[in-house]
């Protein structure tokens, strides 16, 4: 059995983070849920790249292969493969590395969303449009209400 590509690492990643299988989450509306839109474009051109790995790997095998002796024109498409080679593998490790952060995104987000009374307690502060005292501090004096009366002439001519 072949390596697990990044691919393949990333859609276990996502299959464990939402708890559905790829093919289930790819179906969904991605307006339900924005992290869950950016894990599946992420890992669509972590697809793409995924596949660009596949050919240079495959293209620098080929030119390289046991017993054979590249002719000297070749060397610079040996050279060629073999950078574009690891330029691929970078940007899927950066697509791997974007998601896991989508992931973890979602997980610090979680918690937050799972407790009602404190989403309720925060509901109510905002509500009352001021925040609560800490213990010990005085609250602010009352405020003044403004005089509503005619206001003062300007001096100097007018435009």
């Amino acid at each position: 059995m072949p390596p697990a590509t990044m691919l393949d690492q990333a859609t276990a990643m996502i299959e464990k983070a939402w708890s559905q299988p790829i093919e289930a989450l790819a179906v969904r509306r991605p307006c339900e849920d924005p992290l869950l839109r950016s894990a599946m474009h992420t890992r669509t051109a972590l697809a793409i790249t995924d596949n660009a790995v596949a050919v240079h790997q495959d293209r620098l095998h080929a030119l390289t292969r046991p017993g054979y002796v590249p002719a000297f024109y070749e060397l610079d498409r040996i050279t060629t493969s073999a950078t574009d080679l690891r330029v691929a593998h970078t940007e899927s490790r950066a697509y791997l590395q974007a998601i896991r952060r989508v992931v973890e995104a979602r997980e610090a987000a979680a918690p937050a969303a799972q407790d009602p009374a404190a989403r309720l307690a925060q509901a109510a502060v905002a509500r009352s449009g001021r925040a609560p005292n800490a213990l010990g501090q005085v609250p602010d004096p009352p405020v003044s209400s403004a005089v509503i009366g005619p206001s003062a002439p300007a001096a100097g001519p007018h435009r």
